[in-house]
């Protein structure tokens, strides 16, 4: 008789136990979602954020559009080149 009640036991309880895992990642996921939709309080990046970003951007793609030698010409390493370009880019701006 205990055999039976344990063996049912090791049968019931990892298929019980997935079913409540699978219920318990449904809900965090939904939660995720309503977390990082934009109704949940994101707000707009302001005018100075988007600039940033535009200018960014275009560092960037000048970055990967330059040659081995003309990286070593204009500045080593990102960084140098990063700022570089962004003050260019401010002075064009202004």
């Amino acid at each position: 008789m205990r055999f039976r009640f344990l063996l049912a036991a090791a049968i019931v309880a990892p298929i019980a136990l997935s079913a409540a895992g699978t219920a318990f990642a449904k809900d965090a996921m939904a939660k995720e979602a309503v977390a990082t939709s934009p109704a949940a309080g994101a707000k707009e990046p302001s005018v100075g954020q988007t600039a940033a970003r535009e200018r960014q951007k275009k560092c960037g793609a000048e970055w990967r559009a330059l040659s081995v030698t003309d990286k070593a010409a204009q500045g080593p390493k990102w960084p140098q080149y990063f700022s570089k370009c962004v003050k260019r880019l401010k002075e064009i701006k202004a």
